[in-house]
């Protein structure tokens, strides 16, 4: 039987690294977890167990922390691409390199209109995701968030669909609309400032949300990656996954009150899950 080793990778998951950048009049910090996977010539680890091509899953960590000194001053993105560049030119063994980063936020406290410049408040679920694929020809980067709870009150509807035996869902012209939605996006060549660039999608994203007359969550989904896919030339396609995080208007009129869309039921489960991917034609 002729038996062969086929695509294998390793690394270190998990890796976090807080990171005070302390500036004259203030702080920043930086919270963040990296995952490293290395791909190359290791089949000889595997089939005989030799060992002396594997850099070992602990010096990839200390690596995250040494180099976080002077290289994680920036975005997550340009950590990530010089985390690669790092593997990939001190292990010539190694022919693929795969970064995955995520960044906690931190919020600057502020006290009557003035940013404290050392105390911080959690920002919530929300994430700063990105992932650098490296090899010796190209590389990949994609950026995205995570966990991004956004609601609005109204200009939100859901009508006309199909309905059945087993329909009970009303419809309605004017609906609480609320997801925890995660959005990633592929660029075609690196942005000369993905931190920024972030931002600016980030921001673009939310306004798209916030002003668009949404018929259902997959009509709203469109719009924003669309606003995207037009806005930055150099992303060639965006994902977004955005779960229904539903608020039932609550039958008031049981105790002879008017319900005039303002108390709901928030419900966390079942939900609706809605997924599409965008890309240039």
């Amino acid at each position: 039987m002729d038996i062969r080793l086929d695509k294998n990778a390793y690394g270190k998951n998990a890796i976090h690294l807080s990171k005070i950048i302390r500036h004259p009049d203030r702080h920043e910090i930086r919270h963040i977890s990296v995952n490293i996977a290395l791909q190359g010539d290791f089949e000889t680890v595997h089939t005989i167990g030799d060992n002396t091509k594997v850099l070992p899953t602990d010096t990839m960590k200390n690596t995250v922390y040494a180099l976080a000194k002077d290289h994680f001053t920036t975005s997550i993105e340009e950590f990530g691409l010089h985390l690669a560049d790092h593997f990939l030119t001190n292990n010539s063994q190694v022919s693929d390199v795969t970064i995955s980063l995520t960044e906690y936020c931190w919020q600057r406290m502020t006290f009557d209109g003035v940013p404290h410049p050392n105390s911080f408040v959690n920002g919530g679920s929300e994430k700063h995701e990105a992932l650098v694929i490296q090899d010796r020809r190209k590389t990949d980067l994609s950026a995205g968030i995570n966990d991004l709870l956004i609601l609005k009150t109204t200009d939100s509807g859901f009508e006309h669909y199909i309905k059945d035996k087993y329909t009970t869902l009303k419809e309605t012209s004017d609906r609480i609309f609320s997801t925890q939605c995660d959005i990633t996006w592929k660029y075609d060549s690196v942005p000369p400032d993905p931190g920024q660039r972030y931002k600016a999608i980030r921001e673009n994203l939310l306004h798209t949300f916030a002003n668009h007359k949404s018929l259902s969550v997959q009509h709203t989904l469109y719009a924003m990656g669309d606003a995207v896919l037009k806005t930055f030339p150099d992303i060639k396609e965006i994902t977004l996954k955005m779960p229904n995080k539903h608020h039932i208007l609550f039958n008031l009129e049981q105790f002879n009150i008017k319900n005039h869309n303002e108390i709901f039921i928030a419900t966390d489960e079942p939900y609706g899950y809605i997924t599409g991917t965008l890309t240039r034609s």
